[in-house]
């Protein structure tokens, strides 16, 4: 949904959380590897995850009794810890499987010299305390957990060609106001386009939000909010640019959509399904961005120990290579030193390409997948930089976050085109030693560019591409920025494929062409009997928010599915034949 802030690595703490082990030993083991940090000096960009050393072969375990799970989750990142805490306080037995040492994934941390740094976005939806869409609030709230969180007043700053400065101020009234100053001859046509995206913000935010693949659900909520349900349906095939469109005429104004589309999908306006940008472009402004105070990382930690609370449990340094089928059934999962764990469900928070492709091999693709890749491609990843800077280089009143596009609007979609800054201790100091700002700083990347290089020429170029983008920022935004560096890291679209199992560093989705809103979009079911996915290729997409409303749609979902819910047999399976028709014809 929101691709705000990506990550481009994840230095752990050296010391892991307690694990828990239930497990069949099948080989015998092998020594793991952990992840060991390395010192860092100014001026130099390393590798973002440090350096590896390899702990030696190590005593052979006992074999441990088969306990059977209700449900397998495949990765700590939100997506998965919000299915995974759904589950168990519905009192489904779960365990959670994590190849690092922390839960997270793109949503977690490092520690470095005194810094703490978001891994990846620090652009919080869904943190607020109103509404049906503050669904990390209530994810949170389910496992006894509640976080102080810091209001964010702007939500971005945008510096775009032609010197078009706009704000998006948390007031809507405020936003709306600096655009129409920005755009007078285009007031009603603004007002038109954003008041269409509070319609659609309204219908959802008034639905309690489960799984649109469960029947029994869906009519419920049809016989309880029909016009909001219509609403919803009426705009399912519809995307963003499309809608502006119809009120808007000038061509820069409808650039400036663009751009507020793409840091929601990383595509622009004609390309974002419009229920996707409906949501993002107002919960910025009912519920408004809320920072966690001490850092995004803490909503992982959080999740996790609320998922212990309950009953389940989450197993650090296992890395799933495999799902185990067993007539066509997802049964279990499997891990490199040969062990193995049997679950009535298994849900992976990988990729859709990793999961099907890596994790499970087939060899005919269920027709639903072949479906979702003819429609869909692999968004870009990123190049980012982490960095401590002197907080003297920033002026008093510098927004949190900013985005950068400076001379050409043709740029925005092209790799290192545009750029996103994050400066969280803006709002949460703490996060850096006294008299120093984080400035995480992302763009576009492709793997591609980084492919083939040699491990000297990848340094070179990464040095090289990332004082690019440095020099960019000092010449928009901060005179004298790279003299103020004392702590750089760079991470690649390699570094984001190698330590978070994503194939080619992507980050959800991206349509091949002009999409028909929402149709072509996978939910949580998949063509294999007790598998489900979940996190950023699924519906809705990228972002926090997105991925959040993904888990707690797929938990609703696997809990009718294995008894904890209700459900029709008859209903699932008219229901799932007719979405996967929709999906065909987008």
């Amino acid at each position: 949904m929101l691709h705000l802030g990506f990550v481009s690595h994840a230095i752990f703490p050296s010391t892991a959380p307690k694990s828990y082990v239930f497990a069949r030993r099948t080989s015998s083991g092998r020594g793991v590897r952990t992840c060991e940090r390395a010192r860092l000096r100014p001026w130099r960009a390393m590798a973002v995850l440090g350096v590896e050393k390899t702990v030696g072969r190590g005593e052979e375990r006992a074999p441990v009794e088969k306990e059977q799970y209700d449900a397998i989750v495949i990765g700590s990142g939100i997506g998965g810890l919000v299915a995974a805490t759904q589950l168990a306080v519905k009192g489904a037995r779960v365990l959670v499987l994590e190849k690092y040492v922390i839960p997270g994934g793109s949503s977690g941390f490092f520690e470095r010299d005194g810094f703490t740094f978001d891994v990846g976005s620090s652009v919080m939806f869904g943190f607020s305390d109103k509404g049906n869409l503050n669904l990390i609030t209530q994810a949170l709230a389910a496992v006894g957990h509640k976080m102080q969180v810091i209001p964010d007043p702007t939500t971005v700053h945008f510096h775009l060609p032609s010197n078009l400065s706009v704000r998006v101020h948390r007031e809507y009234d405020d936003f709306i106001t600096e655009l129409i100053n920005n755009f007078p001859h285009e007031k009603d046509g603004i007002l038109g386009f954003y008041n269409e995206c509070w319609k659609i913000f309204n219908a959802l935010n008034s639905l309690e939000l489960k799984s649109l693949e469960e029947p029994i659900y869906l009519f419920g909520q049809f016989f309880k909010k029909p016009s909001e349900c219509l609403t919803l349906a009426y705009y399912l095939p519809q995307n963003a640019g499309e809608i502006a469109r119809k009120h808007i005429k000038d061509p820069q104004l409808l650039s400036f959509i663009d751009a507020e589309c793409f840091i929601v999908s990383t595509v622009n306006a004609l390309q974002t399904p419009m229920i996707n940008a409906s949501m993002v472009l107002c919960d910025r402004h009912f519920g408004g961005i809320n920072y966690p105070v001490g850092g995004v990382g803490g909503i992982a930690k959080a999740l996790a120990n609320g998922l212990v609370e309950k009953g389940g449990k989450i197993l650090y340094k296992a890395n799933v290579t495999n799902i185990i089928l067993e007539n066509g059934k997802a049964i279990g999962v499997r891990l490199p030193d040969g062990r193995e764990f049997f679950s009535r469900s298994v849900i992976s928070n990988a990729t859709r390409w990793d999961t099907f492709g890596k994790l499970l091999k087939v060899d005919n693709l269920p027709e639903e997948e072949k479906n979702f890749q003819r429609i869909y491609v692999k968004a870009p990843s990123f190049l980012s930089i982490h960095m401590g800077v002197k907080a003297s280089v920033l002026p008093p009143d510098t927004d949190c976050h900013h985005f950068i596009l400076e001379d050409d609007w043709n740029r925005l979609e092209k790799p290192y085109g545009s750029i996103f800054l994050s400066i969280p201790t803006v709002l949460d100091s703490t996060l850096a030693p006294k008299g120093h700002h984080i400035l995480h700083i992302f763009t576009t990347s492709g793997i591609e560019d980084w492919e083939g290089l040699s491990r000297k020429d990848y340094e070179e170029k990464k040095e090289i591409v990332a004082n690019q983008i440095i020099s960019r920022l000092e010449n928009k935004l901060f005179p004298g920025l790279r003299n103020s560096i004392i702590l750089k890291e760079v991470g690649t679209p390699k570094t984001h494929r190698r330590y978070l199992a994503r194939y080619d560093g992507t980050y959800g989705p991206m349509p091949r062409s002009i999409p028909k809103g929402l149709l072509g979009m996978p939910f949580n079911t998949t063509g294999i009997d007790g598998l489900y996915c979940v996190g950023d290729s699924c519906f809705p997409g990228q972002g926090v928010i997105a991925v959040s409303f993904s888990g707690i749609m797929c938990a609703h979902r696997v809990a009718a599915d294995i008894g904890l819910e209700r459900k029709s047999p008859i209903l699932d399976a008219a229901l799932l034949q007719l979405l996967g028709w929709l999906r065909t014809m987008a």
